[in-house]
């Protein structure tokens, strides 16, 4: 069961904690993210598998999850006699870092939106102070 929000508050926040948060993002997604942004040149799929140690199919569904939450972003590179293979490389983090912030805007403008509408509700149906039902 997820934490309520004043857990998570009173929780210390990390980095990773906030790529959790905002995009679902598994350990080995974090951990592809770090293998591209140690990497001095865009890698492979083949090459982002060998660095975290996984399967390749296992490393392409990491690849996938961040390309969704555009974390990293996908470069088709062809070949001089036909064809062509992908490289994938870590999208700006100040691009990353506004995309989270555009959501935090987002979740606390709809946050706003349910209290009002809680208050409203709940409103009408307050006893009068002093007044005790026996």
């Amino acid at each position: 069961m997820p934490d309520s929000m004043s857990e998570q508050l009173q929780r210390d926040m990390e980095c990773e904690g906030l790529l959790e948060c905002f995009h679902g993002l598994k350990q080995l997604d974090r951990d592809v993210f770090e293998a591209l942004v140690g990497a001095d040149e865009p890698l492979t799929v083949d090459e982002i598998a060998a660095a975290v140690d996984r399967e390749r199919s296992t490393a392409y569904r990491a690849v996938q999850r961040l390309l969704q939450s555009g974390f990293i972003r996908k470069e088709q590179v062809n070949y001089d006699q036909g064809g062509y293979y992908h490289v994938y490389e870590p999208t700006d983090p100040e691009a990353i870092a506004d995309d989270m912030q555009r959501m935090l805007n987002d979740w606390y403008a709809k946050m706003g939106q349910l209290i009002r509408e809680f208050e409203t509700k709940y409103e009408d149906t307050e006893t009068p102070a002093g007044s005790v039902e026996s």
